[in-house]
């Protein structure tokens, strides 16, 4: 899985980066897509709107992944997950990013899984 980053978080990093602010999150929710979130986070959202919380392991070669499962249980709705977006908050709050995930359908009642270790998020490190 790969991700973009939004505006929002970017200028956070750099503030902190920059002006000696500190920025943290306290928890990361996802939520499933259909199509590209787009540049807010809220194009082609799921008919499973849930947010899920989501921890991860330390960064290592500019990259994190998650250390446990996300999971939706009774999901709702028959789709075709393609893509996913990141948030401080488990509803409103701020868009943190976006990528893509391995297409998965499906059907409204299932149990959807994300495996551990399999969210990664990464940059690109100056060699």
């Amino acid at each position: 899985m790969s991700t973009g980053i939004s505006t929002y978080l970017a200028n956070a990093w750099f503030d902190a980066l920059g002006n000696a602010t500190s920025f943290s999150v306290a928890t990361v929710y996802i939520q499933l897509h259909i199509g590209d979130p787009g540049a807010a986070g809220t194009a082609n959202t799921a008919t499973e709107t849930t947010r899920k919380s989501c921890s991860f392991a330390a960064a290592s070669g500019g990259a994190i992944a998650s250390d446990a499962d996300v999971t939706w249980t009774s999901i709702a709705g028959s789709q075709d997950a393609t893509h996913f977006s990141l948030w401080d908050a488990s509803s409103s709050g701020n868009f943190l990013g976006s990528g893509t995930i391995t297409a998965n359908a499906y059907s409204a009642g299932d149990t959807y899984t994300i495996p551990s270790g399999q969210l990664t998020l990464s940059l690109t490190v100056a060699a």
